[in-house]
């Protein structure tokens, strides 16, 4: 087993559990070591600090695995794997879920959604990747599906020297599956949607609008494939508009609407929400319910001033438009944009479109995909829900 050792004062974060080790803290690595291996993490001293993933080509250099001198294997695997599936078992619906959040299960860069018996993978690290084939037998055992996919078409492979691809792991994938969440069918496109198919993250969320939208005028903005919209629907909106700026998407979820049979009262537009905010507020509309659910807005540190900005003028514009008395959902899923700041960012819009504001709550995303308090970045959706007064 070979070793990395950290320049001095930099094992502050491993002390305190944070999974990553940057590239810039480690001051040298045995000469056998090689990218991908498993790797003892010591400090500047030799003493052990934890078991990690290396490599040395990517700026997260250390993926701490364990805490512990223990050997990095396929039994190794196999056991991770059981713990994070049983986890879920406690609550979850594991044909609609997912089963493996990365960091959050100790299995870092490994992202497993599972959608009515097929499995949808992503390895997202070298190390990882290593272990393609244990992870894939682990799922097997534990799960019994119908297939596994994976989509590793994710640019972010390429910083690990990883190519991006897409194929068949196990079994066999049909283009197209069904799930049911909450009560309401998706159809879900594994193969060629968005990230692994489905935003899952949102579940308890969409669950969440249902005491608030019963016979009432619902927008969902940024729709995707309507699991806002169809979720307002279901419980009992009299008229819900989704938008979104993809045709495909909008298509899409108008199968969803049908699958339902909600297309009586589910309607799907397809236009840059900027631009129907914009124009609707102009004209005067009003809704009971609005719902922003938007991509995220950055990527990076960067521009977090820029998305800021961009989350505060659709919830200006959605405040203006929402009826006495309404309600507003908004989420953003982007990391770097903190729970603070995107709460001081509500309060400034809601300041600026001169209302008044009542938080009925504020989540984050659902018990599948878990948070560790030592790392952050693992809470990065934000969802409020909020009550609209004029002032």
């Amino acid at each position: 087993m070979s070793d990395v050792f950290l320049k001095y004062g930099k094992e502050k974060r491993v002390y305190a559990r944070h999974p990553w080790v940057f590239r810039s803290d480690i001051e040298r690595a045995d000469e056998d070591v090689q990218p991908g291996d498993a790797v003892r993490v010591l400090n500047s001293k030799g003493r052990f600090l934890a078991k990690a993933l290396y490599n040395p080509n990517s700026q997260i250099s250390l993926r701490i695995v364990s805490y512990r001198d223990e050997e990095i294997n396929r039994a190794f695997i196999f056991q991770r794997i059981h713990e994070a599936i049983e986890y879920r078992r406690s609550f979850a619906d594991l044909e609609s879920c997912r089963l493996v959040f990365a960091e959050s299960d100790r299995l870092p860069a490994l992202i497993v959604d599972s959608f009515g018996g097929v499995l949808v993978l992503q390895s997202l690290s070298l190390g990882m990747e290593r272990f393609k084939k244990d992870i894939v037998d682990a799922l097997v055992e534990e799960m019994h599906p119908r297939g596994i996919w994976e989509r590793n078409d994710v640019p972010v492979r390429k910083l690990e020297g990883l190519e991006m691809s897409t194929g068949l792991l196990y079994g066999d994938v049909p283009d197209m599956v069904e799930i049911t969440e909450n009560g309401v069918r998706f159809y879900v496109d594994v193969k060629e949607g968005q990230k692994t198919g489905f935003f899952l993250d949102q579940k308890e969320n969409r669950a969440a609008i249902k005491p608030f939208v019963k016979g009432k005028r619902v927008l969902d903005c940024f729709t995707h494939t309507g699991s806002f919209a169809l979720h307002a629907g279901h419980y009992g909106a009299e008229e819900v508009t989704g938008v979104d700026i993809s045709g495909f998407a909008c298509e899409f979820a108008k199968k969803n609407a049908k699958l339902n049979h909600l297309e009586d009262r589910v309607h799907f537009t397809e236009a840059n929400a900027f631009d129907y905010l914009a124009e609707k507020s102009r004209s005067g509309e009003k809704y009971d319910v609005i719902i922003l659910d938007p991509p995220a807005f950055t990527k990076t540190r960067s521009m977090i001033e820029n998305a800021v900005r961009g989350y505060k003028e659709i919830n200006l514009r959605a405040m203006k438009m929402i009826v006495p008395g309404g309600y507003l959902v908004t989420c953003s899923c982007s990391q770097h944009v903190l729970p603070g700041m995107f709460r001081d960012m509500v309060a400034d819009a809601a300041n600026d479109a001169r209302v008044l504001l009542r938080q009925v709550e504020f989540r984050t995303q659902g018990r599948d995909h878990p948070i560790l308090p030592a790392s952050p970045e693992t809470e990065y959706l934000k969802c409020g829900i909020y009550q609209v007064f004029p002032v």
